[in-house]
C-alpha cells in the first residue's frame, strides 16, 4: 500500500509559493468528502505517481483519519514535465470502484510468427471492482491467436474475483488480419519516356530514303 503525508493548505498561500518551497498544491474529494485543498511534498508525490499512476490506491495521512484514494488527475508542466497539481478521489469504504484499467499484452501470437498481423484494438477496459482487488493492469494472452480471423474479446480477459466488466463483453481487444503484399505498379520515369520518344523519332528519320544519283531533289 502506498502512502503520502499531506498538509492542509494555508489560506491565501499561492500555488507558486508552494512549488518554490518544494511542495505541490493538490485537492482531495469524494462522494462523502468535501473538496479540501492540501499540499504534498513534490519529490514524494512524483515517486508515488510513477509507481501508482491512476489505478493504485494511495493512502493520505496527516489530516485526521487516513483516506484511501486514487490519483484522479495529475497536471504537468508542458516543457519541463514538473508535476504541478494533483486531484485525489477518496474511496467509499465497502463500495466498488468503477475504473478504466490499462491492458498489458503478453506472449507472442502464433499467427504473428506465420507472418500475419495482430491488430490491438483496445488498450484499456472499464471494470467495477472492490478497492482491495484493484489491478494495476490486466493481462491479455496473445498466444491464443493462431489463425486469420481469431480474436480476443473483452469477456475473455481474466478479472479479479470481485470485478465485473463494464466494457461491452463482445468488444474486440485483439485480432488477426491476413498479411497481403501490395503489388506496386512501376511507372516509367519522365526521362525514360522522353528517351523512348527520341529513339522512335530517330528511327523514323533514318528510315527516310536518301536521294540517289541522278535524282533531282525538289526545291
Amino acid at each position: 500500500m502506498l502512502a503520502l503525508d499531506v498538509k492542509a493548505r494555508v489560506e491565501n498561500e499561492s500555488a507558486d509559493t508552494l512549488r518554490k518551497n518544494g511542495a505541490v498544491p493538490a485537492v482531495f474529494y469524494g462522494p462523502k468528502e468535501e473538496t479540501t485543498a492540501i499540499s504534498v511534498d513534490a519529490r514524494k508525490l512524483a515517486s508515488v505517481w510513477r509507481e501508482a499512476g491512476e489505478t493504485t490506491i494511495v493512502t493520505l495521512k496527516g489530516l485526521g483519519e487516513d483516506k484511501d484514494t486514487l490519483i484522479h488527475d495529475a497536471q504537468f508542466h508542458p516543457v519541463n514535465g514538473q508535476l504541478l497539481h494533483a486531484d485525489f478521489y477518496v474511496l467509499e469504504k465497502g463500495k466498488k470502484i468503477k475504473i478504466s484499467v490499462p491492458l498489458e499484452f503478453a506472449g507472442v501470437a502464433p499467427a504473428e510468427k506465420s507472418g500475419h498481423i495482430i491488430v490491438k484494438a483496445l488498450h484499456e477496459v472499464e471494470i467495477e471492482v472492490a478497492a482491495a482487488e484493484l489491478p494495476h493492469h490486466l493481462v491479455v494472452d496473445l498466444t491464443t491467436l493462431i489463425a486469420v480471423g481469431d480474436h480476443i474479446t473483452a469477456a475473455q480477459i481474466k478479472l479479479p474475483p470481485s470485478a465485473t466488466l463494464v466494457t461491452h463483453a463482445e468488444e474486440i481487444v485483439a485480432s488477426v488480419t491476413e498479411f497481403k503484399e501490395e503489388v506496386v505498379e512501376v511507372t516509367p520515369a519522365p526521362e525514360t519516356i522522353i528517351t523512348t520518344e527520341k529513339v522512335a523519332e530517330a528511327g523514323e528519320s533514318e528510315g527516310e530514303a536518301a536521294p540517289t544519283k541522278g535524282e533531282k531533289s525538289e526545291k
